[in-house]
């Protein structure tokens, strides 16, 4: 196998969904414009990429026919460029870069893209294609599939013991190092700014009418948020399957519904090192694993073991952990039962603060490991994160 490289990242800023700075902007746009400066950042031309790779986990809509391709086309690649979109849900982007970085390993392409997008402006709306949804055999011998998400995050919390204190005191330390990384400019090495036209509609008059702005920073941080108050959010859970009422899953302690795309350029690396390229790191490995849907959140504590014992090392040997805060409930507990420091576990917060844009968070989170990992000296890093449906997933990446 030869050695693959990541010589370069770039997204998005994230914006809220609904009534963001992206609301009315197509996921293909997201998508090409994280691919273009991924591409150039590289200082390549379009047609020396061999294969685009993205991960989108609501594929219909704006990001329904292969996004990937429509990307790549709207980044200004040319035809001869093909694309390819998969869904392994919030591993998505980690799943579409561990895709491209095997074929870079395998000899099958020198230079390929990997990473993700998600309009959830767009798509996740009354107007989702809902319509035979739920397979009646599924439904009968294991209802938990279909769970909402909202529900398992309350089951992990009442299983294990995570207070609704605890989860909020997470949360608002999500924002307050968010809002530092962003004073500190620890993302403006990864984000490249994205004009766009929202929708805004008038209060009193209910108007919606155009405007024109330009996002150059994650939206949906809030510095001024407070333990105290989100201990005054109520829980937003009702009429489960296991649970009639949720006790402690807030708007507060899960992670918001957002838009955005990532992309990340591989290469083989001695072809890295004729170009003279300064790679930020690669991609040793994945991990996925399996566990019961109605506790999807603790799918990490699974895949982390695997993938650290297929590389003969220990949770003490890793400098920095993403780790995707999907919910407040799980985010802990898979911290605490894999006994990672706190001090490098997400270290310039998450999900909770930034936003999750489902089919991007995996390559936003492997981007932002390997700059910030960087910056600190970590030699090693891991992304994680839960998966819907019961599953883990767990990148082993390696700085420099």
């Amino acid at each position: 196998m030869r050695d693959a490289v990541i010589v370069s990242t770039a997204r998005t800023p994230i914006g809220k969904a609904y009534r963001g700075a992206f609301n009315d902007t197509q996921a293909q746009a997201l998508a090409g414009h994280a691919i273009h400066h991924a591409v150039s950042r590289a200082g390549l031309e379009g047609a020396q990429v061999g294969d685009v790779v993205m991960g989108a986990a609501l594929q219909q809509g704006s990001t329904h026919v292969n996004v990937a391709r429509q990307g790549l086309i709207r980044a200004g690649l040319p035809t001869s460029v093909p694309g390819m979109t998969v869904d392994r849900q919030c591993s998505s982007g980690l799943m579409a870069l561990a895709i491209i970085n095997d074929r870079v390993r395998g000899g099958e392409i020198d230079v390929g893209v990997g990473g993700g997008v998600e309009s959830i402006s767009l798509v996740q709306t009354e107007k989702m294609n809902t319509h035979r949804f739920v397979d009646p055999w599924i439904h009968d011998h294991r209802p938990d599939v279909y769970m909402s998400m909202l529900e398992t995050a309350e089951i992990v919390a009442a299983r294990y013991g995570v207070s609704r204190e605890a989860q909020d005191e997470y949360a608002a330390e999500s924002h307050r190092r968010t809002h530092q990384a962003q004073q500190d400019g620890r993302f403006d090495a990864e984000i490249v700014p994205l004009p766009s036209v929202m929708k805004v509609k008038d209060k009193e008059t209910g108007e919606i009418s155009d405007r024109p702005v330009e996002l150059a920073a994650d939206e949906g941080v809030r510095p001024q948020t407070t333990f105290e108050g989100l201990q005054g959010l109520q829980p937003v859970f009702r009429d489960g399957q296991q649970l009639a009422e949720g006790l402690c899953i807030t708007a507060g302690n899960a992670s918001q519904l957002s838009d955005g795309a990532s992309a990340l350029v591989v290469m083989e690396a001695g072809e890295a090192a004729r170009r003279g390229l300064s790679p930020l790191g690669c991609l040793r490995g994945i991990a996925v694993a399996g566990c019961d849907p109605d506790e999807m959140g603790i799918g990490p504590v699974f895949a982390v073991p695997k993938l650290l014992a297929a590389h003969g090392l220990s949770v003490g040997d890793i400098g920095i952990w993403e780790l995707n805060e999907a919910f407040a409930s799980q985010v802990l507990y898979c911290r605490d039962r894999l006994g990672i420091d706190p001090d490098i576990y997400n270290v310039s917060g998450g999900s909770i603060a930034v936003g999750h844009p489902y089919g991007m968070t995996g390559a936003r989170l492997s981007g932002h490991l390997l700059v910030e990992g960087k910056r600190r000296g970590a030699k090693f890093g891991i992304v994680s994160m839960c998966i819907g449906g019961g599953m883990g997933a767990a990148g082993l990446f390696e700085i420099y």
